[in-house]
Formats: C-alpha cells, structure tokens, sequence
C-alpha cells in the first residue's frame, strides 16, 4: 500500500506554499518513507533533543541537547547541513531547511556537549555523528548552532523516549495534531472549533486525558488552528459520549504556559497512568472550544468583542498576500506607522495575530520581508509575555534609532480552515501558480467544476482567486485561455458576473450572477484565468515632495500647443485665442516602489505610444489621475489622466537602476527605487485657469485602473488640503491614503465618499 502523504502539523487553511516544497492540488508530492523506530547499538549515549531560543517559527531554534540529566548547546565547528538534517530528522521533521552559527537563536546555557559534529546525514541521531566527544569542546555560547527544519512531518512519526528522569524538560514531538468535532452539531460546521484534541503518534490518532489538562493547553491548541481564544463547553455531553465510546488514550500529557505559539513548545507532562480498561483515572478525553475571529464567524461573536479590542484598531496588517499574513503597523497620535525588527519575535507576534482574531503566530518576518512602510517607526524592541490583549501594551523602546523601513516587521498568523481551497483549481498552466479558473458549484444536486465568464474579467477578481489559492498576488489576469486546455467536463460556465472588490478571501464572497448566469461568450477557450506571484511591487508618491515642489504658473497657449493636443488642459483651452494665458497647478511627483518585486506596465513594448511632448515612449497610457476637488468631493478643475514612461530616476542605496526610456529601453520601477517627472515637465500640472478662489482637496491616484497589481491599492492615492487666493496657492496636509487614523481622514471633508473605486 501506499504511504498517505503527509499532512503539515499545523492545518491553517493558507499555509505558505512555496514552490517546489510545497505543490497546490493536482501536484503530487513525492511519496515518502513511512517512519520505523531507530535501532541503536547499545553503547550509543541516550539523548534527547528540542529547538530553542529566539524563534521566529516554531520549527528553528537553538539545538539543545539533554544528556547525564543537564541540557546544553552544540558547537557550530565543522558543522553541516548533514548535521542538520540528523538533527531534523531525529525530532520528527522530514528534513533540514537551513542552519546558523554564532548563536544566531541567542546564547544557551549549560554544558556544550557536541563539538567539531561530522555527520553523513544518515544517522538515526547525533549522537551516533564523529566529534570531539560527548562534553569535550573548547567553545563558547556563542558559537551554539541552530536548525530550520521543514514544517513537514515524518509520516508515522513515533516520540519515544529514552530518559526515565527530567522528562517535563522535554518538547513535545508528534506526527500530527488536530480538533475532532464529536457532536453532530459541530460535525457539519466549518471551521471545527469543538472538539476532542487528539495526536497522531505511530500513525494513530490517539485522544489526550484531562486529568492534568489546563486552559493555557486549550489556549494553544486553539491558537494553532487559528482561533484567537478558548471557551467553556459543555463536559457533560462529552462525558456520556467517551462512556458509550472506549477512548484511545496517549500515554502522556501536555504541560503549555499558554504562550507559546505551537504544541511543539510545549513540554511533556508526565507519562499517564492509563488503566488496562482506558477510564484515565476516571478523567475524559480533553476537549476544547475556540472562539473564532469576527472574519470566520457564523454568528456575531459577543465573547470576542469583550476580548479583544474592536473600537478604534490599534494594528494592522498591510501587504500580506493572503489573509492574517502582512507588515505589523501601529496607528500613534493619529498616525499609522510601522514596527522595527529589533528583538521581533514569535512571542510578540502572536500577541498580534489574537488581537487582530486570527490565531497564534505560524512566523515572524524581519528584514521588511513584506514590503516595506511609511511614516514612522513607532516601536522598537518590543518585548511581550504573550498575555497582552494588545501589542501597544507590550513593553518597548520608544526611541528607533538607527532603525529604517528596511527592517519593518511582519507576521504571517494562523488562520481556520475554512476550506475555500477545496473549492477552486487552476486547470492546464504550464506549473502550478497558473491556468484556467475553474470553480466547484452544485448544478442539479451535485457538485460539479466548471469555467468562470471572463467578461469584465480584471486584477481584482485575479488577486482574490491567488489569496483563496494561497498562491500569492495575481500577476495576470487572462480573458481567453485557449492555451490552456482544462478539463471538457469542466468546460460550461458556473459562475459569471464576478466582481471583486480586492480585499475578499473567496471568490464565493464577491458579487456575482449566482444562478442566473449570463455569458455570451461562453466558457472554454474564453474562460478566465490568472497566473500568480509570491510577490508584488507596491507604489507610493512621496506626498512631501508635492507639498515642497507645487506652485502656479501662468503659461501663454501658443506655447501649450504640445500639451494641448495630449489633452493636458481644460476643455475650454480649445475656445480660447493663442495669445491667451493658462493658469497651471504645478508640481514634481516622486513614486517610489516600496514592494518586493519590479513594477513593470502590462503593455508589451509594440503597443507603446510615442509622445512628442516628452520625446519619448510611454508604456502606460493611464498611469495617474490629476484632480482638484471641493471639500465635498466633486471636481472643480477637470484634471487629466497622465500617461508615463517608467524609469528608474534614482534609487536607494545599494540598489542599481534597470529601467530607463531614452532609445525605447527597458520601462519598469525596480524595487527600492522612484521615478520622478519634476514639476517643470508637460502635462504636469492640473490646469485651474476656470477655477475660483477657495479651499479644496488636491488628489493624485496612481495605478487608478489597477492595471498592473500591486500588494497594497489603499495607498495609490495622494491627498492634500489646498488654498487659492486668486493670486497665489498653498499645498498643505499631504498624505497617503490609509497612513492618519479614520477620526484624521474625517477631518478631510468629503473624502470617505470619494475614495478610488474598482471599475
């Protein structure tokens, strides 16, 4: 028979699935070996292992080693990633990722038991590997190495231990783990947030007793499935179904602080006493209850409102592909800013994924792995027990010097599975991350896959079918997909009239016909599609460059004659004598692209437009939108939409430039780099020669057409207070959309019904 494939130790529903580790649906994995307990020669040192430290996700750490009653370190002396891997593999993982000298996971304590370690990557532990002796080593803790295991387990996986004493010092290691829902009620329920707790141990599920179980258990349990809290259940159901039912009991138990961000944190308690007739000591198999978050709940949530803060959101998470993953922002004195990576750590992200109703922390992100932020750095150093409601409420250093955007922190949290993977597939692509769309949809009683109508297909509907996919950000999104043959069966049209707002987790969610379905066109060779992307770029304008560069100009019309025929100006220009001036709102846009991958313009280079004004092509006919607005929000001046060639102006340091128009080169904006069209440029301007004196709002959206995607639109757009006396103008309160707090953007009036909206 075939081994079953190995199913990740933690189920949320959007793992991260990296090419080529991890393979979407109709991929298959290769099969692996099934787990068969070591045989050890008898003269082999009985040891045991845990990852410890500073972690940033619950498989790295520090290797500890317990030998003669005492935990300590390993050297990093001739250390390998063969002897990462037996690490690895001896506490269950399938296999070593990485390692790191230098006590990157903190310095440990204790004896350094294993120094100068040679491994061939065979042996069933490190103590079977050549060094200098158990105990015998000249180094320091500061040369204690540590491991990145894979976030899969060895299938069949069986803990067992070799140490009779000191065994609440050990981590817990199992196959699997998971909530079995038991009553019916919760049986048809998704998510499963009730249920008996089991472990897989041996490649059998077995139910864990209550005699010593604990709510800091129940905490951590539901954390990992992604639930913000636990809740109080009904035991004496629970009672009459183990006694009509013979549990299968694990022989230990489970000792959680209630902090820690995964079961494999937590220490084994003592080995249990389990009866030859299985009552536990008259106890029962432990259940838990979780409160699911606001996003994932059936009904209103009343105990998570009391939990967990809602009023005014403290934190958020920006540029995250997919739901409960982005950089950590913080909203000080009105204004959003970001979290430096000094000391970030599991501990204290997790704290933010239960404030934000996701569950505990699956990782934490340094380096601004997830783009990067603006405004302020407005923590540094954070330290939290784990316990806060809040991450404001963890300690942390108020002062960020020496810290940038560069080192942004970022989570990605444990979310429910809520199953919307199941639901959609991408069908005949040449790798996994592209293809034709096919949804699952009941017709005539059964379920059956079929084509989404591609009219009025865009980047929003694309990014949404990639979240729901865990594949990322869309990169393309396909109107034909004739290149891609699918299945026939899967041929005819379920689904049409999708239209997305961006921010859904389903495509379920957004608005679409339902039953009525319209499609002129029909499915198969005009079916949608996307291709997806790990990564996005991410436009930002530089609002105080907008408030330091603009002033006006009064420009005759016979030297506007360029512009005029670009469309640049008013309508009334086209009436008005050659002799005539043009009052101009002038100003330099500087776009910086703050994300993780080059901003490049969807138009192939045979489709870009000459521009005799600026001498040279551009490659994107609507790249922003110009306008002057009343504080109510309607236009005053009519703007224009400006089309740009895209360029590397200039670039953070150590960055070089790709990008440049002269002689139709190359057009994109490289990540850490900006394009600036300085304020004495054509057609960079707002033509206010009609309008009145009086205050208004200035506004500029770039990407308004979100044609190219982008891993965070709520930014695209640039606002500004504006006065005009007649005679001269005054640019004050730039900023960005999404950076000052709901109560700041109401000051703005008439912005909150003005916002950029899709399609």
């Amino acid at each position: 028979t075939k081994p079953p494939f190995l199913v990740c130790l933690c189920k949320a529903q959007y793992e991260h699935q990296g090419y080529p580790q991890g393979y979407p649906q109709g991929y298959p994995e290769p099969e692996q070996e099934q787990y068969s307990a070591p045989v050890l020669p008898a003269d082999t040192p009985r040891i045991q292992l845990r990852l410890a430290g500073d972690k940033r996700k619950h498989n790295e750490g520090r290797v500890e080693v317990f030998y003669n009653g005492e935990w300590g370190t390993v050297c990093d002396d001739d250390f390998s990633i063969h002897s990462a891997q037996v690490v690895c593999r001896e506490l269950g993982y399938l296999e070593a990722v990485s390692w790191s000298p230098s006590s990157k996971y903190g310095k440990g304590e204790g004896r350094i038991w294993f120094d100068n370690v040679q491994c061939t990557g065979k042996e069933k532990t490190l103590a079977l590997c050549t060094s200098n002796g158990i105990g015998v080593s000249d180094c320091k803790h500061t040369e204690d190495v540590g491991v990145v295991c894979s976030d899969k387990r060895i299938p069949g996986f069986k803990f067992i231990n070799t140490i009779a004493n000191n065994m609440e010092s050990l981590n817990i290691q199992v196959e699997d783990v998971r909530i079995r829902a038991i009553l019916s009620s919760y049986r048809k329920r998704i998510p499963v947030t009730e249920g008996y707790v089991e472990v897989k141990d041996g490649g059998k599920w077995k139910q864990i007793c209550d005699m010593e179980w604990t709510k800091h258990n129940s905490r951590v349990i539901c954390g990992m499935f992604g639930f913000p809290g636990e809740r109080k259940y009904n035991a004496r159901v629970y009672k009459m179904f183990a006694r009509r039912r013979k549990p299968s009991y694990w022989d230990y138990s489970v000792n959680c602080t209630g902090n820690e961000a995964h079961l494999s944190s937590c220490k084994l308690g003592q080995t249990m006493a389990v009866k030859a007739n299985s009552t536990c000591g008259g106890g029962t198999p432990v259940v838990v209850s979780c409160v699911p978050g606001r996003a994932f709940s059936p009904t209103p949530m009343t105990g998570f409102r009391k939990a967990f803060r809602q009023e005014q959101p403290l934190v958020r998470l920006r540029g995250g592909a997919i739901v409960g993953e982005g950089r950590v922002e913080v909203l000080k004195n009105g204004e959003w800013g970001t979290i430096c990576d000094d000391n970030w750590s599991l501990l204290s992200a997790t704290v933010v994924c239960r404030e934000l109703g996701f569950g505990s922390a699956k990782e934490a992100l340094s380096g601004s792995r997830l783009g990067q932020g603006m405004g302020p750095v407005h923590m540094n150093e954070v330290e939290c027990s784990g316990f806060e409601k809040s991450i404001t409420e963890c300690f942390f250093n108020k002062e960020s010097l020496g810290c940038s955007h560069e080192e942004d922190a970022s989570v990605r949290c444990n979310v429910p599975a809520m199953g919307f993977q199941e639901r959609l597939r991408l069908s005949g692509g040449r790798n996994p991350y592209e293809g034709r769309v096919e949804v699952l949809a009941e017709r005539n009683g059964s379920l059956v896959w079929g084509t989404v109508c591609s009219d009025g297909w865009s980047t929003m509907e694309a990014m949404v079918t990639c979240r729901q996919l865990g594949l990322g950000f869309a990169s393309n999104a396909f109107q034909e997909t004739w290149y891609w043959p699918g299945e026939v069966s899967a041929d005819p049209v379920v689904m049409s009239g999708v239209r997305c707002s961006g921010t859904e987790i389903s495509l379920s969610h957004c608005l679409h016909h339902g039953d009525h379905l319209t499609c002129p066109k029909g499915g198969g060779r005009n079916a949608a599609g996307v291709s997806c992307s790990e990564t996005a770029p991410d436009l930002v304008l530089n609002p105080q460059i907008v408030e330091q560069t603009t002033y006006m100009e009064d420009r005759p019309m016979f030297m506007l004659q360029c512009a005029y025929e670009e469309n640049c100006l008013s309508t009334t220009s086209s009436v008005t004598p050659a002799n005539s001036v043009r009052r101009l709102l002038r100003f330099s846009s500087q776009i910086h692209n703050n994300g993780q991958s080059d901003f490049r313009p969807k138009a192939g280079r045979h489709s870009w437009v000459w521009h005799d004004c600026h001498r040279h092509y551009h490659s994107m006919e609507v790249f922003t939108h110009y306008d002057l607005l009343s504080l109510n929000g309607t236009k005053v001046a009519e703007g224009h939409k400006a089309s740009f060639c895209l360029e590397d102006t200039d670039c953070d340091e150590g960055i070089e430039k790709k990008y440049e128009c002269a002689n139709f080169g190359e057009q994109g904006i490289t990540v850490g780099c900006f394009d600036t069209y300085r304020h004495d440029i054509d057609c960079q301007w707002v033509d206010i020669t009609d309008v009145k004196p009086g205050d208004y709002i200035f506004q500029v959206v770039i990407n308004p057409n979100y044609e190219v995607p982008e891993s965070d639109y709520s930014n695209n757009i640039m606002k500004c207070r504006c006065r005009y006396d007649g005679h001269r103008i005054w640019m004050y309160s730039c900023h960005n959309g999404g950076s000052l707090s709901t109560e700041t953007e109401q000051s703005f009036p008439g912005l909150l019904n003005n916002q950029v909206t899709h399609r």
